[in-house]
């Protein structure tokens, strides 16, 4: 058996975990620039809220608004995740507020029993609601968890544990809801009269395989409540990209190397927390090309460099390197980018012959870097050609957060204070 323990409207759920006083009450959270929802509490859903829903076409005066914070997200889903670890055997993390159990070996009770003890465990320390579905595969616990998140009477718990179940699941199920079939192929299943994950099931594998190949293969069988997909610890990425859209046009130099080197710093960072190391850096900048109004450019070049590397020196060099070919006077840029390609692990790195690097002390300025970041706060210790938090010149390409609330968890400046 398997389970998916599924965090309930995660992002406002951190929100409210720090400001009690929303419960109840229709709150969303706004994507990077505060452009469009993508968390909803179920009050902001009974209001009729949407996903994706821009923030500019939200009239309705009683809804909360709240900026994405991220960094207060990922600290409680490492809360959250840290939890199931102590509680729970064989947990494979598969997103920032989902993780997989496999509960191979286990008892259909004892998995009840356990599931029900976590989901008090992670409310306690956390604050966090979650729901857990249980079934013999990954892709029939993913449409327990949805019925366990939308019904109450389940208590945060729902299992597919026999024949009469499934079938019911199956039914009660819309096409677009079953893990593995996207908007693409829904829709197309749509069209073949194909509404219900019953109705798919209903279907020759033969035809299911030539429509859509292996992956929908696995995901039909699966729905039969055989187990083909194996839960797995998932590898690092094959590239790692880092990019903002600006709050203002920014069109001189050196705001435009500001930002491209926060964005390169942060792509080596993330190149380290995955053990792997780089060899192309790309940097790219567009202007609005929604704005018929303004002349639109948009341009990126790639620069290999000596020999792979995870270094935020080097790395935010080699972007600068790369914006400096691209870079045109007279242009107002709306968006940035770096993206780190050719990755491979750090434990085997092919060094080059003719490149001389100090490479102890360059590993030295990680360390560094990383452990103080860590403990006192993001970008606490940045190089220079980074810039300060405080300073007007980056103000037009950070990024437009006007419901931004506290670093509660990860910074001391911000910790929340309680009066008695």
């Amino acid at each position: 058996m398997y389970a998916i323990v599924d965090c309930n409207n995660f992002f406002v759920s951190c929100e409210t975990v720090f400001n009690p006083s929303l419960k109840g009450k229709p709150v969303v959270v706004l994507s990077n620039n505060d452009g469009c929802v993508i968390s909803r509490s179920q009050q902001a859903k009974d209001a009729g809220i949407k996903m994706g829903l821009p923030a500019y076409q939200i009239e309705d005066e009683s809804i909360i608004l709240y900026s994405s914070n991220y960094m207060l997200y990922g600290d409680m889903s490492r809360r959250v995740m840290s939890v199931l670890a102590d509680s729970m055997p064989n947990i494979h993390v598969y997103s920032i507020d989902e993780a997989f159990v496999d509960f191979t070996g286990f008892k259909v009770s004892q998995i009840e029993t356990k599931c029900r003890e976590v989901i008090r465990a992670v409310r306690k320390f956390t604050g966090i609601p979650v729901s857990i579905g249980v079934a013999p595969n990954m892709t029939l616990a993913k449409l327990a968890n949805r019925f366990a998140k939308r019904y109450k009477g389940y208590n945060g718990y729902c299992a597919i544990d026999d024949e009469r179940k499934r079938l019911k699941a199956l039914e009660l199920s819309k096409i677009e809801d079953v893990w593995g079939i996207g908007r693409r192929y829904s829709a197309f299943l749509k069209r073949q009269g194909i509404v219900t994950a019953a109705d798919f099931t209903r279907q020759s594998a033969a035809c299911i395989k030539h429509y859509m190949k292996l992956p929908g293969l696995r995901t039909y069988q699966e729905l039969y409540g055989e187990q083909v997909i194996e839960p797995r610890k998932y590898a690092a990425n094959k590239s790692v990209c880092v990019s903002r859209s600006f709050a203002k046009g920014v069109s001189d130099m050196p705001s435009l190397e500001e930002a491209v080197s926060n964005f390169a710093s942060s792509c080596a960072a993330k190149l380290r927390r995955q053990k792997s190391v780089a060899t192309c850096i790309t940097a790219f900048i567009m202007t609005n090309f929604y704005n018929e109004r303004s002349d639109k450019y948009y341009n990126s070049v790639t620069v290999t460099m000596q020999q792979p590397s995870n270094n935020t020196v080097e790395i935010v060099q080699a972007a600068l390197r790369a914006l400096s070919l691209i870079f045109r006077e007279g242009y107002s840029y709306r968006k940035a980018g770096v993206i780190a390609t050719e990755i491979s692990s750090d434990r085997y790195v092919q060094q080059n012959l003719f490149h001389e690097a100090d490479n102890e002390r360059l590993e030295s300025i990680n360390r560094l870097l990383d452990n103080l970041n860590s403990k006192y706060g993001k970008k606490m210790l940045r190089l220079a050609v980074e810039g300060g938090v405080n300073e007007e010149r980056n103000e037009g390409w950070r990024a437009r957060r006007e419901h931004l609330s506290k670093n509660f968890t990860t910074d001391m400046k911000e910790i929340i204070e309680v009066k008695a």
